[in-house]
């Protein structure tokens, strides 16, 4: 059996972290297993599913304090002397790239799950250090192709060099569920209302000032719309306060971070996701595995397309065009939800055959 070091940096609830554990879950764990190392200051690594699966979870110092971040880091490599680490922090793989290179590891995965954008000042590091992307790794990976052009360059991609590894999930889990739809639009006094819905982080990523102006149209047409987010972030009290502006305190509920997500995928009616750049979101595969409708902006890649539920957008577009295309193609799926998860799997998205890809991968580069 072989143990990975699953470099997860700050692991969060999130895509990141469903990426990763998605894989995990469908792996065989008696050929591979997985050791997690993670910065101290995540609030999301589920430890106790880790140890049941017979992984186990490190906890370095986090990486803004980056000497002792990289000391341990390299502590923990140098001590279980693993042959192959993968790393899942996009531009900041450069680090353990090269504490794994000084530790003797053989192989050294980088991988890309998300992109950036020059306007926002959290991916300015991205971009700083995506010339050095190359270095120090042995192979690079991404979860679509967009990505992996994105942080490694087009003449990588073009000479065969990045490994595509989709965002998965389990589709037949994610199928939809008439019953726990009905279930929850109850519990929550939804059973008239249109529910538009956001799942992700309240950050600048994703657009959520930008998603309100959209809803305030939606709910110009409709009486009976709601606008539902789950999620946190830095932007909360300024989504609060656009809210109370618009006049929408009784149509937009926050319900804060949950990790029951499921039954709401069934329970919303469309899923909005403006973002102003992603990796492929695993919030996207999800909703339409659901049978949800699912808004995109046009800097999504479309590798997201796991069913005919995906829509695109410009942000260029007016919120009004956004809400006259998103209040269309919402009520005529209505009356004929279903499940897509067959769509999901056709399309390359379930995560057993996927997981069994990425087996594959790691074992044939140590032989």
């Amino acid at each position: 059996m072989k143990r990975i070091a699953i470099i997860a940096g700050v692991l969060h609830s999130g895509g990141k972290r469903n990426l990763i554990m998605e894989y995990y879950r469908h792996i065989d764990r008696t050929e591979v297993q997985f050791d997690f190392i993670c910065d101290s200051d995540s609030n999301g690594i589920p430890e106790e599913e880790i140890n049941q699966l017979g992984g186990r979870v490190y906890k370095v110092a986090p990486y803004k304090s980056i000497i002792p971040h990289m000391r341990e880091t390299f502590q923990i490599l140098k001590e279980n002397q693993y042959e192959v680490m993968h790393a899942f922090d996009n531009t900041l793989n450069i680090f353990p790239m090269f504490i794994g290179w000084l530790a003797g590891v053989k192989v050294r995965i980088s991988e890309s799950i998300s992109k950036g954008d020059k306007n926002e000042k959290k991916t300015l590091i991205k971009y700083a250090l995506r010339p050095f992307s190359h270095w120090f790794a042995t192979h690079y990976m991404a979860n679509s192709v967009d990505c992996g052009v994105w942080q490694f360059g087009k003449r990588t991609y073009q000479k065969g060099k990045i490994s595509i590894f989709k965002t998965v999930i389990n589709a037949d889990a994610n199928a939809f569920d008439a019953d726990l739809r009905e279930q929850t639009r109850k519990k929550f006094d939804w059973q008239n209302k249109v529910v538009y819905g956001f799942i992700g982080r309240y950050v600048p990523q994703k657009n959520p000032l930008f998603l309100l102006e959209i809803f305030n149209n939606i709910a110009k047409r409709q009486d009976n719309a709601l606008l539902v987010m789950i999620g946190f972030g830095e932007l909360e009290e300024a989504m609060h306060e656009k809210t109370h502006r618009l006049g929408l305190t009784n149509k937009v509920i926050d319900l804060g971070r949950r990790d029951d997500i499921k039954q709401f995928y069934n329970a919303f009616d469309a899923f909005l996701l403006p973002s102003l750049y992603e990796g492929m979101p695993v919030v996207g595969i999800e909703a339409q595995c659901a049978g949800l409708p699912i808004f995109f902006s046009k800097n999504i890649t479309e590798e997201t397309t796991a069913s005919e539920l995906a829509y695109y957008i410009g942000l260029e577009e007016t919120p009004e065009v956004w809400a006259n295309k998103i209040i269309e193609a919402t009520m005529a799926n209505i009356p004929i939800r279903k499940s897509r998860a067959d769509d999901v799997k056709r399309n390359g998205f379930d995560s057993y055959n996927e997981a069994q890809r990425l087996q594959e991968f790691y074992l044939s580069t140590t032989k």
